[in-house]
């Protein structure tokens, strides 16, 4: 059997992949797409697995590194889900107080991916929590499809509440600074981009590939990076609206674009993952958060 490389996959199948990932089509249709570009010894099966995350061998920190203290904590979000679940790391033997990171997931609850990028953002330094959305559901389920249907089953304006009171938990927690900062992929770039809209007091935010607020920007403070893929017509088709905006208000912005890479190119566990891109864009986030939040 021929072994796929990322260089062998056309960019249809990562478009149709992106339609999957974001509920505009669904399993048996997905596959019923793949197969035609099963070709040349290219199986759907194959190809289905290839596309799908990697959790077991793509994480970045070790699950028990020794730098980090790194629990599972409960906080209350009166306004959102009630009860929510979060990872709250930090690094071990840090001194004196930290800022804080909220960092939120994609459209599937708190899944390996998003619990080892809250790690990596503690190891620079910071207080992190990383929420869990699916929380008054039962919790991430440990399956990114049955992750989505879940989690399409909560008002997103209910989880922005979840978010916000995270911002809160950390603000008021005896180990943060009060500076808080917040990054999110795609659903949490949305949450990102919101969370500057409602939450005055935020510090910095970096939306990775998020839809755009429409409305209220001049009620933005924060400082924001924008990250988007260059290859992802769908989001990026909201920016020159949201970047007018910004403009009119004379918020602090800096958008990045990253040329020839798809939505989702810094999550390490699907093809989309592109390395140069992703380092250099997490580089200029916790470049911004150092300077923003310490």
């Amino acid at each position: 059997m021929k072994k796929l490389r990322k260089e062998d996959i056309k960019q249809e199948v990562f478009d149709l992949y992106d339609d999957y990932a974001h509920n505009k089509v669904q399993r048996r249709e997905f596959i019923e797409n793949l197969s035609l570009y099963a070709v040349g010894g290219v199986t759907v099966a194959s190809l289905l697995s290839f596309m799908m995350p990697n959790y077991k061998d793509t994480m970045l920190v070790d699950q028990n590194d020794p730098r980090l203290d790194s629990d599972f904590i409960t906080y209350n979000s009166p306004k959102g889900g009630g009860e929510i679940k979060g990872l709250l790391s930090k690094p071990k033997g840090a001194e004196g107080k930290l800022g804080g990171i909220v960092v939120v997931h994609e459209n599937r609850g708190l899944n390996p991916y998003i619990e080892d990028t809250a790690k990596r953002a503690a190891l620079e330094s910071f207080i992190t929590l990383a929420p869990d959305a699916l929380s008054p559901l039962g919790g991430y389920p440990g399956n990114d499809d049955k992750g989505r249907e879940m989690q399409q089953k909560r008002d997103r304006y209910e989880m922005l509440e979840d978010f916000m009171a995270a911002f809160d938990y950390l603000r008021s927690h005896k180990d943060c600074n009060g500076k808080i900062g917040v990054v999110g992929f795609c659903f949490g770039g949305w949450i990102s981009n919101m969370m500057a809209v409602k939450v005055p007091d935020l510090t910095a935010a970096v939306p990775f590939y998020g839809g755009q607020p429409t409305e209220d920007i001049d009620k933005i403070n924060a400082p924001l990076r924008l990250h988007f893929a260059g290859l992802d017509d769908r989001v990026n088709a909201g920016w020159p609206a949201y970047e007018e905006g910004l403009k009119q208000y004379g918020k602090d912005y800096v958008a990045y674009v990253y040329p020839n890479v798809n939505h989702g190119f810094h999550n390490t566990t699907t093809p989309r993952y592109n390395k140069d891109a992703a380092e250099l864009a997490w580089g200029r986030t916790t470049d911004f958060f150092k300077d923003k939040l310490r």
